[in-house]
């Protein structure tokens, strides 16, 4: 399953074409793309799919997001060692 996620902006690398930032996912940083939300300023949420951040989102709602997602499994799931994931489910250590 592929999530729309919400995420914090913690850092904006202005020298990438197109332009990039390292987003955390309640604790996991991944780079995504910010052309569909160029004006985000560090320290903002937006919302991520596919690794495109495709809008800006208030920090109550993000943080009731990200809380429902890790409650859910959803983020180990989404951002999780896939292998170990799979072992776990096969029911092999």
């Amino acid at each position: 399953m592929c999530l729309a996620v919400p995420g914090k902006v913690v850092a904006i690398d202005d020298s990438t074409d197109p332009l990039t930032g390292l987003i955390d996912f309640g604790g996991v940083q991944k780079q995504a793309c910010l052309e569909y939300v160029p004006d985000v300023r560090v320290g903002e949420y937006v919302i991520v799919h596919v690794g495109f951040a495709l809008q800006r989102l208030d920090e109550e709602s993000a943080l009731a997001s990200l809380k429902l997602f890790e409650e859910l499994g959803l983020l180990e799931e989404e951002f999780g060692d896939a292998w170990a994931q799979a072992a776990k489910e096969a029911g092999t250590p």
